[in-house]
């Protein structure tokens, strides 16, 4: 199962908190439309509400929303972020023994 880092939980924290985001939402995890040869990739996004078959996932006080397609992926991953200049990147690792 996906594991969350204490600094993704913060970084996801900021984002809930925003002005322009709704009470209740959650960032959700999913699949990226391929586009022509592009790779298909994951997309962290935020949902108002995540649709009912994703799989939640809890860490330090926050809830992740990841879409079946993309739990396959993430199984036995790690989510990470950095914050910069108020910018989040989010990045997916092996998880840490």
């Amino acid at each position: 199962m996906l594991t969350i880092t204490a600094q993704a939980s913060d970084a996801i924290r900021g984002i809930l908190a925003a002005d322009s985001v709704p009470d209740g939402a959650v960032v959700r995890i999913s699949p990226q439309p391929a586009s022509g040869e592009q790779e298909t990739g994951l997309v962290v996004s935020v949902t108002d509400s995540p649709p009912p078959d994703d799989q939640i996932v809890e860490g330090d006080e926050v809830e992740v929303a990841v879409a079946p397609s993309a739990a396959q992926i993430l199984d036995d991953k790690e989510l990470d972020a950095t914050v910069v200049d108020d910018q989040v990147n989010f990045i997916i690792g092996h998880q840490s023994d």
